[in-house]
Parts: structure tokens; sequence; C-alpha cells
């Protein structure tokens, strides 16, 4: 879940830097975004970030029903949504591979709808995952439980380490991100796409090895 916060940095740098000032994985900034943009004295967009959110939701809903009745942690349904992000993410990266240098209309909405899906699924599957503090796209609320309950905060003991990597990855997944843009939005979706693979190669892995041990 951690490796995914990585991913989700470099979604949310690709969203933000290269379909026009939209969040694919932090919806907080969406609604942020769209909040401001409706005064009309900005030049904020709308559409993307408006799409995105309405895709997330879906993503999200969608990916709640195929977990229905699956048991807390990794099952064969969460194997099922980290394939899908990650052919989605594959796909995506390729299309900009191929035809990035063509304009047809609506072509940043439509990855940004894409985006948006695939990390709605992402956080579904996460939350269902239930590693705590890490929901993979958003780390404001382990921040702020990693400063409340610090030792100048309540000083109750807290699992500091997975909470500050949390926040770090996310941070070091947005650098790579920003980075890797300056050479061709498709390398950014294939670390993307890399990351989201390892996950679920490994996590299916040790879903098989646990069930063998039950057995």
């Amino acid at each position: 879940m951690l490796a995914l916060t990585f991913s989700t940095g470099i979604v949310d740098a690709i969203g933000f830097l290269a379909l026009d000032r939209v969040f694919t994985g932090n919806m907080t900034g969406n609604v942020v975004i769209l909040g401001m943009a409706m005064t009309g004295a900005t030049d904020l967009p709308v559409v993307g970030p408006l799409v995105a959110l309405l895709m997330f939701f879906l993503g999200a809903m969608l990916a709640g029903r195929r977990l229905r009745g699956s048991p807390d942690g990794w099952s064969p349904a969460t194997t099922v949504i980290f394939a899908t992000v990650a052919i989605c993410l594959a796909l995506e990266g390729l299309a900009f591979l191929v035809f990035g240098a063509t304009v047809f209309p609506y072509k940043t909405e439509a990855a940004a709808a894409v985006l948006g899906f695939v990390m709605g699924a992402q956080a579904a599957a996460a939350r269902k995952v239930k590693v705590a503090d890490v929901t993979t796209v958003v780390v404001t609320s382990t921040l702020t439980a990693l400063a409340a309950e610090s030792r100048f905060g309540a000083g109750t003991d807290q699992p500091w380490v997975r909470r500050v990597l949390a926040v770090t990855l996310i941070l070091l997944g947005a650098l790579a991100g920003a980075a890797l843009l300056t050479v061709g939005l498709w390398v950014a979706f294939a670390l993307s796409t890399a990351v989201t693979t390892a996950v679920l190669i490994l996590g299916h892995r040790r879903m098989k090895t646990e069930d063998t041990a039950d057995g």
C-alpha cells in the first residue's frame, strides 16, 4: 500500500501538470479547484476536475460492488481490481506514446476520466486491504494523526514510521512524476504501471502462500 501511495503521487503529478490542473487521486484538491473555478473570476478548469471527481466516485462504487462479501485483507477480488488499475494505466500510457502528438477533442478530459476511475477503484481496494493510515490516495488524515499523537501532541504510541513513509512516498511520487514528464508523459505512466503491477504480483503471491499455509 505504501508503494501504491508512491504511484498515486506520480498519477497526481500527471493530472495536475499534464492534464490541465486536475487531481486524479486527491479528490479534496478537485473539490477546492471546482469551488474556486465556479466564481468565474479565475482561469481554473471546471470540466476536468468535475469529470475526475465523478469518475473517481464511479470507480470506487464499482470496486466496492466487486469487493462485496470478500474478507478484509488481500483477496481474489482485490487482485482483479489492482490488475484493472495496472491495465488501464498501461493502456493510457501506450495511447499517449502512440497518439501523444495528435490533437483530438477532449483528450485531456478523457485521460482524467480514466485516471479518476482507476484511482477510485484503487482507493476502495486499499480500504478493504486495511493497512492503517495508508489509503494510497491522500495523506491529510495520516499527517494529522502523526502530529496529533506525537511526543509534543497527545504523546501516545503511534506507528510513526508507516505514517512518515506514507507522506514521504506520495511526495517522492509527485517528484518522480514531475521529473519524468520532462522526458515523456508515457514514461511517467510506465513507472506507475510498473509499481502497481509489482504490488499486484506480490500481494497475490502472498495471498496464495497464506491460503496454502492455512490449508
